[in-house]
């Protein structure tokens, strides 16, 4: 299975870069529609009760992996492999999350996003994320596109 974070070159991000050894290491496949993540909280992931998920997490693991759903439609669009080529980057422009009901941290989480608005500067992308079947949280993400550079030191 091949994921977006693990194409993705110069990517260091805490929630999704395979390379960020403190990071949450996210892993999200596309389909050319969607893309699905499952993501197993620890422990310390707790909210205020250690059954449940905290918000925080949860709102990380949602821009994560819409941020990553916005790239990987967009190198579609450009016709290109996710990765080949010029780097595409996008960053968070806004995140609204409705949070629906407390997340178990049993889980898996499991998120789902789909592009609502594609265009060349700017993307949204809709995701929720469930557990058990039950839906926990939807979010809305608008992902602006940055240059290439912007991932240079």
């Amino acid at each position: 299975m091949t994921f977006i974070q693990d194409q993705l070159a110069d990517n260091h991000c805490f929630g999704c870069s395979p390379d960020n050894p403190h990071g949450h290491h996210i892993k999200s496949t596309w389909d050319g529609e969607r893309s699905i993540c499952h993501f197993s909280p620890k422990p310390w992931h707790c909210a205020g009760s250690p059954h449940y998920v905290y918000g925080g997490l949860i709102a990380s693991l949602i821009d994560c992996h819409s941020v990553c759903t916005a790239i990987a439609e967009a190198y579609q669009r450009e016709g290109r492999a996710i990765g080949e080529g010029e780097t595409i980057f996008y960053v968070t422009g806004s995140l609204n999350i409705s949070y629906l009901k407390a997340t178990p941290i049993a889980g898996p989480l499991v998120l789902e996003a789909r592009l609502s608005e594609a265009g060349r500067r700017k993307s949204v992308v809709l995701c929720t994320l469930s557990v058990n079947g039950e839906l926990c949280a939807k979010a809305e993400l608008v992902a602006i596109r940055v240059p290439a550079s912007w991932g240079e030191a």
